[in-house]
């Protein structure tokens, strides 16, 4: 009989979240972690009954709302991992509207999200084993992506993970870690240079080897500009963080 290999060992028995279950990228990440012997619980606003691959379909599925978060928190109590994947690409000239939807979709709900699981994380106290949240951003939090509100979305949304990570406390027994990725070939992005599949080893690839800030890109500027930017936004949060406190002393 073969082996476990450390990999198997490590995600065996592990219930994993992911949201944008059904996009091309979460199901890659389906498929890699059941290999590996974990549970994977996918979320998802649409309909599932289509889904017909069994490698690629989760082991449950939850079907949500942005702006209905709350009602996930008993679900999210008994998951492990919960990878943020979620998202929207407004493409050509935006409206107003359309730039709302892409905030809340690809930002807002996000970080009521990430609120709800460190909360969960705070009261379980989980020492020996801490709750992660993984938050796929995109290298569009630095670099162009010829959408300006895909880009403005997710800048947020990597601001708000930068002063999330910066100021946890450490009794949340929660481990944030950034996802920071290339243009993947997906129905947001057909012209993506990257596979899915690539992209979702390269993650689960960079996360046994416990990096916090995991990119994956064939852009060498990415590797330049995001941990600069990100040491930049922690010495700006401590720093504005620190004055705040001496005044209210």
């Amino acid at each position: 009989m073969l082996g476990i290999s450390k990999s198997q060992k490590k995600w065996s028995n592990i219930k994993i979240g992911i949201t944008g279950a059904t996009g091309a990228l979460g199901t890659s990440l389906i498929e890699k972690f059941k290999s590996k012997g974990a549970y994977v619980i996918g979320f998802t606003h649409s309909n599932t009954s289509s889904k017909a691959n069994k490698n690629k379909a989760p082991d449950k599925w939850i079907n949500w709302e942005c702006g209905k978060e709350e009602e996930l928190k008993n679900i999210f109590q008994s998951i492990d991992i919960l990878i943020l994947n979620h998202g929207i690409n407004p493409k050509g000239n935006i409206s107003t509207k359309q730039l709302s939807k892409a905030i809340e979709v690809n930002a807002l709900s996000s970080w009521r999200i990430i609120d709800i699981f460190e909360e969960i994380a705070t009261k379980e106290k989980l020492i020996e084993s801490p709750k992660e949240i993984w938050i796929n951003t995109s290298e569009a939090e630095v670099l162009p992506a010829l959408s300006p509100g895909y880009e403005i979305s997710k800048r947020l949304l990597g601001q708000l993970t930068s002063i999330k990570a910066t100021f946890i406390k450490n009794e949340s027994n929660l481990i944030i870690r950034k996802l920071v990725l290339g243009p993947f070939k997906s129905e947001l992005n057909p012209i993506g240079i990257m596979s899915p599949d690539l992209v979702a080893n390269q993650i689960i690839n960079q996360a046994e080897l416990n990096f916090k800030l995991i990119i994956v890109t064939p852009n060498p500027l990415t590797f330049l500009f995001i941990p600069f930017n990100e040491l930049i936004r922690h010495i700006y949060f401590k720093i504005f963080s620190n004055q705040e406190i001496n005044k209210n002393s």
